[in-house]
């Protein structure tokens, strides 16, 4: 029977049965964890046991050169880029490893990073290291150890121009994603990143289907208009990204040509917890904090939470107090 390459409906279905079949292995494999080691150790270990989980998924099903359930459920087969053999081993180890491991070490480099950055503003901090110290030999305690070692090589303003870079990067692999499904629809060849990079595509073994050029044709049209908004979106943050520059450096030749001049600070005169120094041009958030106008609003551009209480709000709702000593 001839193979045909398989259409953008067959992979997404394929790969919908496959995330609910790993969704229902991460949720008994937590359950468990639970039950045996109880809710402290599950919470420390949450991410691991949902990767552990992926693996063994994967292991049983691509690695062993088998269909996954979610590939069977649609007749469809795993092919090189010659159409002609299945991957090899190493192509289905790269696809695994990009697809389940390189997602949890990204997301731990990046929390680790911002957590460290923002140590030295928050005066917080302590917690995470006992957490380090009571399991050094997890890779989550030699993240952080390396990251401390990066981050110390830093200046001052290096750190803090690195804040928001922590944020844009987490924000440009959102947007990758994106236009990565977009162009799936597009030409229907590889729904994940992973399986672009090992090289793995699909044919079907179900023969040609009738519908198969109406399907095609659907969807380049939705990958024409995920493009589409794409743009609109990848426009409209930098827009408001030259926004906010732009009210920085007018706000920062307003206090240079207005500061606020004081006699002589009083042991007791108040400070910024984020600058560390006496607050000026005071400015309140919802829950009622007090900080500098431009720490609290360089703050709210990669969080929009108070940094003291947690207490999540808008950053239009900041109120300027004005004549307030």
């Amino acid at each position: 029977m001839p193979l045909a390459p398989a259409n953008q409906s067959q992979l997404i279905r394929s790969s919908q049965k496959d995330e609910y079949y790993r969704t229902f292995l991460r949720n008994n494999a937590n359950e468990a964890f639970q039950t045996l080691a109880g809710s402290k150790r599950w919470l420390d270990w949450r991410k691991e046991i949902e990767l552990l989980s992926d693996l063994v998924y994967y292991g049983l099903t691509t690695v062993s050169g088998y269909q996954t359930l979610g590939e069977e459920y649609v007749s469809i087969v795993q092919v090189d880029p010659t159409k002609r053999r299945i991957p090899s081993r190493a192509r289905r180890g790269l696809f695994v490893l990009c697809h389940a491991f390189l997602p949890y070490f990204l997301d731990k480099v990046l929390v680790c990073l911002e957590n460290e950055l923002e140590r030295g503003q928050e005066n917080v901090g302590g917690v995470s290291r006992q957490q380090a110290a009571s399991w050094p030999w997890s890779l989550e305690s030699w993240l952080k150890r390396w990251v401390q070692r990066a981050v110390g090589l830093l200046s001052e303003p290096q750190r803090r121009a690195c804040v928001p870079a922590t944020f844009v990067l987490q924000q440009c692999l959102t947007l990758l994603h994106r236009l990565h499904v977009a162009l799936f629809y597009i030409s229907g060849s590889f729904y994940h990143l992973s399986k672009r990079t090992a090289g793995i595509s699909y044919l079907r073994v179900m023969g040609l289907n009738t519908s198969d050029g109406t399907i095609r044709s659907s969807y380049r049209l939705l990958g024409a208009v995920s493009l589409l908004q794409l743009l609109i979106t990848v426009c409209l943050q930098f827009n408001n990204f030259r926004q906010r520059q732009r009210a920085r450096q007018e706000w920062k030749l307003y206090r240079n040509l207005s500061p606020q001049h004081t006699q002589s600070p009083s042991p007791r005169a108040a400070r910024c917890i984020l600058c560390l120094e006496e607050r000026r041009h005071s400015t309140s958030t919802p829950c009622g904090h007090l900080f500098c106008w431009e720490c609290i609003t360089e703050w709210c551009n990669t969080k929009a939470e108070c940094p003291l209480c947690r207490e999540k709000f808008q950053p239009h709702r900041l109120v300027y107090l004005r004549n307030y000593s």
